[in-house]
């Protein structure tokens, strides 16, 4: 290393080329990275769901659910399986677990799933899926007073063009150069939403089947003999290969209606047409789409794969702008829920803070350090940025709001080495030495420090690598900017700083006409007054009385600690991230008419309208910018579904607001008053009002399973009665919800059986008239579409219409339904969700924000220790866990204390080896707790609550606030090599080394200032963790001058105590034997 750092330091052009290639690396690839708010992750889920047209839940759970379960419960790598049976549709979800290979798991499951045989009659193929968390870049809107078909019309040529569209070619060598590093900018992934699915349906009436003799499979058969496109070979002929098939699909309404479907043996032909109504419109559901009051579509555009957001919405944007201006008059295209303008907007005001924090930097080492030296050691930063840069790809991650904090995080502490070598250098040269040769002779003689400085620094920031699930994906991006950026941070303090060093020469001590060398010298002169004045008196004076000092502090510390266990500072998981979109959701009773649904939603936008009315003067612009309102349907709570939930008693109202720099009032308060605004709605099962971020789930999500129904039920009410009565508890709702109504066919009477029914053919013939029989599938454009045979609407849409039906036997007769089996009324599930192949119940609840006493974590434990522990004692067979951000807190916290661990012992490790000692890491490492200290002053100062951000700061801070303690106690171990006394040498070290450790406390706060004060509400969940970082090493400063010289003398009074003076006396000699040794390699060529 020194024969490297000396060639670098006298070979300028090799420095600056290296440095050239780092920042062209850096720049090129930083065109070449996606750009995204939150980075893209995996959830370590994968699904299997598999559609079972008109089934129950309870059909669903027993032709489905349980089939699936019982055949991948032994697939390797499956941790937890969770099963959700609804309407029509089961899926099964289930957790890899950690280490497996999500892929390799989903290929054993389908293997599995393929081989079932016992899958209900009438289910439609299974649908496999990773689970990922999508990445929409923005939803494009298209409302106008029309008809569903025409404005499906529109939105389909609207769609279809944002697929083929290709953006212009930028203009000017820059931007074509700049365009040559990025992927493709065209929009490849477009989904629609808010329309009904078309559909084609052959309605028979009984009376026209009963009139021509036919049956709906009859009809059936007759559409899929007609109806086909089939090959059928090839002919090998002299003029070459000839093929052959059939072509006679059908796609129109008039194609259909010519279908033969009987031949009478007069040559007569009966036409579908003759015997049946065709539509062809949509799928026989309500729903009902409105944007701004009009009847609208939604289009949703996503990123996919190394996409830039950005790039695919100024794609998306530029179309739309060409497109309005090709469409009829009240038809309008707007764009709503525009994640690419959050984005840029974040990684605006993360680039405003980090510009702001590489300023204040400059700045205070320009008032400390001579102005070139300071530049030096800010070229420094640019050069450790694009490094960090260039490894971006390697490691897997993107521009985002977390790697562009981790920037702005580790902005003071990347000069830290460059301080230490820079400082050094110059005192060298300032003592008469050649700069060439003090260039890399100061390089080298801090070089140990520094290294192990640098390292112990990265390692702190491993724990988070240890954090697994969803946040810890996002989090641990965090440590791969942190320290590839230290790393490079090294690279240039030894092998690019050294060669620009020895570039400088002293600084003549005549008085100089530049302002800013008056000011520094000022600034240096002052510097020196307080250390003489103020810090060595102290100094003096906390040696002298260093026990007393040490009490203080671990008073201190314990009294930080109380402060948190007394709930004095308030503990959340994950800060919420500021939200542009609030959203109700209600559900009515199970079974009541859609136009009540309806009349509920409308109620909703109406009070959102007062909402906006009641703080239209508190902003410049309107507070709601665009109104999306949903009846039949709920888009916005998809969760992991593959389907989006829908029903006749589902309404949705989502609102896009004022970014939040642009408003004082949060979104999780707008939702409440949105709350108040709209008051009781009758008839209502769940209502909620919620603002859609990061950090905004509920406050208690908890699920109850067992293998008792009655059981799960009863405990189910006891835990809901139990949280109705803490207080700030609001919105508590649970999955057993009933059903709709339903008519349940029991067993066949004796005279069905005389005529040779089964049950099953009963069930066949109302399935076939009310649900209908699905006869084909047809793709026209980008649409499948079903043909359906079944009764009319008008003879489908009451209980009457049931008991009327004649069934058709064998023979041909027809006889009553009522006269062929017994069948009874009742009510079915909404929804049956399993865990691990037995029911089970989720209960959720959320805290009201407004209420000074509502606090989520006292809360579940107020619920667990006085409902759940003696609920299990009484109910043995009910489990409970739970979900959501509970589990999250309580795995993250367990892995982070568990990671910490390891990075201490390594800590430790890295101290002791330059060091050669076992006990002056403890030294060192003292720090550590005191620091934390600071870190919960900083957020009481701040008023800002504990959260998982600031556990992963305080972590961080243990290796940051090391490294000047490192330096002074190494400091100390020098000057008693050279003889001083121990108190003698624990002083000066002190006073020499105040300059650079002060130095280096005041860059990594300033670095961090810009973000612990900024206003932004989009900022709040990143503060904690700045807030940590900076305040902790701000009071370890103090710490390091005061403490750590206390402790080092207090060890050394224990080891007079406790070692012979024999002993001692060898120790002495080897520790001076070791020094010699030392003293001639360092002073080697």
């Amino acid at each position: 290393m020194r024969h490297l750092i000396r060639w670098f330091s006298r070979n300028s052009v090799s420095a600056n080329f290296l440095m050239a290639a780092i920042l062209i690396a850096g720049i090129t690839t930083w065109f070449k990275l996606k750009k995204e708010i939150f980075p893209e992750t995996s959830t370590n889920v994968v699904s299997v769901g598999v559609p079972y047209p008109g089934a129950t839940p309870e059909e669903v759970e027993k032709g489905v659910c349980i089939p699936i379960e019982e055949a991948i419960r032994d697939v390797e790598g499956v941790d937890i399986m969770r099963s959700t049976a609804a309407n029509s549709y089961g899926v099964v979800y289930v957790e890899v677990s950690s280490g497996s290979n999500v892929r390799d798991v989903l290929d054993d499951i389908k293997t599995r799933v393929d081989s079932i045989e016992n899958f209900a009659e009438n289910t439609e193929s299974p649908l496999y899926e990773e689970v990922l968390i999508k990445n929409q870049v923005l939803t494009v809107a298209i409302s106008a007073d029309t008809d569903e078909r025409t404005l499906r019309g529109y939105a389909e040529k609207i769609r279809d063009g944002i697929l083929v569209y290709k953006p212009p070619k930028p203009t000017g060598w820059l931007n074509r150069m700049i365009s040559s590093f990025r992927e493709s900018s065209g929009v490849t992934q477009v989904e629609l939403s808010g329309l009904r699915p078309y559909e084609i349906s052959i309605e028979l009436s009984e009376d026209n089947m009963r009139a021509y003799g036919v049956t709906f499979s009859a009809v059936a058969d007759a559409v899929r003999a007609s109806s086909i496109d089939l090959p059928s070979g090839a002919v090998r002929t002299d003029a070459g290969e000839v093929l052959i098939k059939a072509e006679s699909k059908r796609y129109s309404t008039a194609d259909f209606e010519k279908i033969p479907v009987i031949t009478r043996p007069d040559g007569a032909v009966v036409f579908l047409g003759d015997i049946a109504t065709i539509l062809d419109e949509f799928e026989d559901v309500d729903l009902i789409s409105r944007f701004n009051g009009k009847n609208a579509a939604a289009l949703q555009i996503y990123r996919v794969g190394k996409e830039d957001t950005l790039e695919v919405a100024k794609s998306a944007r530029r179309y739309l702008e060409e497109v309005r201006k090709q469409l009829p008059e009240g038809v309008i295209v707007e764009i709503w829920n525009d994640n690419s303008q959050y984005l840029q907007g974040r990684l605006d005001l993360l680039r405003k803070n980090a510009l702001w924090g590489l300023l204040l930097v400059l700045i205070i080492l320009s008032l400390f350090l001579r102005p070139s030296l300071a530049v030096l050691v800010t070229v420094g930063i640019p050069v450790s940025f694009a490094g960090a840069i260039w490894m971006m790809p390697t490691t897997g991650i993107s521009i985002n709001m977390i790697t562009l904090f981790a920037f702005i995080l580790v902005l003071g502490i990347v000069v830290d080495d460059a301080i230490v070598v820079g400082e050094n250098v110059y005192r060298r040269i300032r003592n008469g030495e050649n700069p060439r040769d003090a260039s890399w002779k100061g390089t080298h003689e801090v070089g140990v420090v520094v290294i192990f400085g640098v390292l112990t620094t990265a390692v702190a920031f491993t724990p988070m690598l240890g954090i697994s699930g969803v946040s810890g994906k996002i989090w641990r991006n965090i440590p791969w900017i942190v320290i590839p950026t230290l790393l490079f941070s090294l690279i240039q303090s030894k092998l690019i700083l050294p060669a620009h060093l020895a570039l400088l020469r002293p600084v003549s001590d005549k008085e100089s006409r530049n302002p800013i060398l008056k000011v520094q010298r000022k600034m240096a002169k002052g510097l020196e007054t307080f250390i003489d004045k103020f810090y060595r008196p102290t100094l003096k004076l906390a040696l002298g009385v260093r026990y007393v000092v040490i009490t203080i502090f671990i008073a201190l510390f314990f009294i930080a600690i109380g402060l948190i266990k007394g709930e004095r500072i308030k503990w959340e998981f994950f800060p919420e991230v500021e939200a542009e979109i609030i959203s109700a959701k209600v559900k009515m009773v199970e079974g009541i008419a859609f136009e009540t649904t309806s009349e509920a939603v409308e109620r909703i936008e109406e009070a959102a309208i007062k909402l906006n009315e009641k703080y239209s003067n508190n902003f410049v612009q309107p507070l709601i910018i665009n109104m999306l309102a949903t009846v039949g349907s709920q888009p916005f709570k998809t969760g992991f579904s593959p389907v989006t939930p829908t029903g006749d008693n589902l309404g949705e109202v989502t609102l896009e607001i004022l970014p939040g720099s642009e408003r004082s009032i949060t979104a999780r308060e707008l939702a409440a008053e949105w709350r108040k605004l709209t008051g009781l709605i009758p008839a209502t099962s769940e209502i909620s009002f919620q603002s859609q971020s990061a950090g905004s789930g509920n406050a208690i999500d908890l699920e109850l399973s067992g293998d008792d129904t009655e059981e799960l039920i009863m405990a189910t009410e006891e835990v809901k009665d139990s949280l109705s009565q803490i207080d700030g508890i609001i919105d508590i709702s649970d999955s057993n919800n009933l059903g709709k109504r339903q008519v349940v066919l029991k067993s066949l009477l004796p005279a069905g059986e005389s005529m040779g029914l089964r049950l099953s053919d009963v069930a066949t013939q109302l399935r076939q008239g009310f649900y209908g029989e699905e006869v084909q599938r047809l793709q026209r454009g980008r649409d499948e579409v079903k043909v359906m045979v079944r009764y009319p609407k008008e003879n489908r849409s009451s209980l009457e219409d049931v008991e009327q039906i004649k069934i058709r036997t064998r023979a041909g007769h027809e006889v009553p339904l009522s006269a062929l089996v017994n069948f009874e009324e009742g009510r079915s599930k909404s929804v049956i969700r399993r865990t691990e192949r037995v029911r089970a119940v989720r209960i959720a609840a959320d805290i009201d924000r407004g209420n000074p006493k509502a606090n989520a974590n006292q809360s579940r434990r107020t619920l667990e220790n006085e409902t759940l522990t003696t609920l299990t004692e009484r109910f043995p067979g009910i489990k409970y866990a739970f979900y959501g951000e509970q589990k999250d807190q309580a795995r993250s916290m367990e892995e982070l204390k568990s990671s910490s661990i390891f990075a201490l012992l390594a800590v430790f490790v890295l101290m002791a080896i330059p060091l050669r000692s076992y006990i002056q890491p403890l030294i060192i490492m003292s720090v550590i707790p005191f620091g934390i200290v600071g870190s919960i002053l900083g957020h009481i100062l701040m008023g800002a609550n504990i959260s998982i951000m600031s556990m992963c700061g305080i972590v961080a801070l243990s290796g940051v606030v090391v490294n000047d303690s490192l330096v002074l106690v190494d400091y100390v171990n020098r000057h008693r090599i050279k003889g001083e006394s121990v108190i003698t040498a624990a002083w000066e070290a002190g006073a020499a080394r105040f300059r650079p450790i002060i130095l280096t406390s005041l860059t990594t706060f300033a670095g961090l200032s810009p973000m612990l004060f900024e206003t932004d509400l989009q900022a709040k969940f990143l503060i904690p963790m700045a807030i940590s970082l900076g305040f902790g090493i701000l009071f370890a400063t103090a710490i390091t001058l005061i403490l750590v010289p206390s402790i080092y003398l207090v060890l050394e009074d224990v080891k007079d105590l406790l070692i012979k003076p024999e002993k001692l006396n060898k120790w002495e000699e080897r520790r001076r034997l070791d020094a010699a040794e030392l003293k001639r390699y360092k002073d080697d060529d």
